[in-house]
C-alpha cells in the first residue's frame, strides 16, 4: 500500500481527564498529546492503572476530555452533543471488544448487520450485502447463518471484525482483541487484522500483552496517565509466519 500516510485520523492535543473521587481528584490522563495517521497500526500498553481504559473510552466518543481537545478524521468531538457524538462513534469506528458483545440467539449475519440500523441511508437490501462482504472479508463465508453458541471464540471475534467493518469507519478500535483466545486463535485473529492493516485500513489495538507489539507499526505506552513512549517498529513480525511455526491441535 501506499507509504504516504500523510492525513491524520486521530489528533490528541493535550488531553487531561480527571475523575473526583471522595474528596480526592484522580488524575487519569495528563497532558496527552499524540496523533495516528490513515494505515497505522498501533498498539496502547501500559499496566492497569495507566490510563489505557480511559484513553480508550476518549478515542470511542463514549467521554469527553476534561480539558485538551481530541479531533476524530478532523472533527472536534468535545463540542458534539451526546447525539452528535454517538452517530460519529457509529460511522467513524469500528469496535472490537475482549467479549465479543455479540447478540447470543441472532446469525452472524444479522450481529454485523447492527450498526447499519443505525444509518438511515442504508436499505435492507444493501445492509444484507454489506454484511455479506464483511464476513466474507473475515472468511465466514460459510458461517452467516449460525449462531453464537454454534461458533468457537475465533469464529465470534471474526463475525465482531466483521461488525466493526461494515461501515467502513476511519479507524477499527481494538480492545484486549485477543484476550480471551488461546494462543492459536490469537495468532489467527492477528493475521487477519495484519491483513486488513495490509488492505489500508487505520487500526488501534489496546493490550496488556507487550508480544504483539512486535506485530504492529507503531507502540505508544502510558504510565500513570502519561505518555511515556512512542515508538515505531522498524522489524515488523509477520503474525502468519508465527502462526504456522505454532503446534497443530490435536483433534
Amino acid at each position: 500500500m501506499d507509504n504516504n500516510k500523510s492525513k491524520p485520523v486521530i489528533q490528541l492535543n493535550e488531553i487531561c481527564r480527571d475523575f473526583i473521587v471522595g474528596e480526592e481528584t484522580v488524575h487519569a490522563l495528563r497532558n496527552v498529546s499524540f496523533s495516528i495517521n490513515e494505515g497505522e497500526f498501533v498498539t496502547i500498553m501500559g499496566t492497569s492503572g495507566s490510563g489505557k481504559s480511559t484513553l480508550l473510552n476518549i478515542l470511542g466518543c463514549l467521554d469527553t476530555p476534561t480539558s485538551g481537545e481530541y479531533l476524530l478524521d478532523g472533527v472536534p468531538a468535545k463540542k458534539m452533543s451526546k447525539n452528535e457524538r454517538a452517530v460519529l462513534r457509529n460511522r467513524k469506528i469500528g469496535f472490537v471488544f475482549q467479549n465479543y458483545n455479540l447478540l447470543a440467539k441472532t446469525t452472524a449475519i444479522e450481529n454485523v448487520e447492527l450498526p447499519l440500523l443505525y444509518n438511515s441511508e442504508v436499505n435492507g437490501k444493501e445492509r444484507r450485502e454489506r454484511a455479506t462482504e464483511a464476513l466474507t472479508q473475515v472468511g465466514l463465508a460459510d458461517r452467516m447463518l449460525h449462531k453464537s453458541n454454534q461458533m468457537s471464540g475465533g469464529q465470534m471475534q471474526r463475525v465482531a471484525i466483521a461488525r466493526a467493518l461494515v461501515n467502513d469507519p476511519a479507524v477499527i478500535l481494538a480492545d484486549e482483541a485477543t484476550g480471551n483466545l488461546d494462543s492459536r486463535t490469537s495468532f489467527e485473529i492477528l493475521t487477519l487484522f495484519q491483513k486488513l492493516h495490509r488492505a489500508g485500513k487505520t487500526i488501534i489495538f489496546v493490550t496488556h500483552n507487550a508480544e504483539i507489539a512486535k506485530y504492529c507499526s507503531r507502540n505508544l505506552f502510558l504510565k500513570d496517565g502519561k505518555l511515556v513512549e512512542d515508538t515505531s517498529n522498524v522489524n515488523i513480525l509477520d503474525a502468519e509466519t508465527t502462526l504456522k511455526s505454532l503446534p497443530k491441535e490435536e483433534d
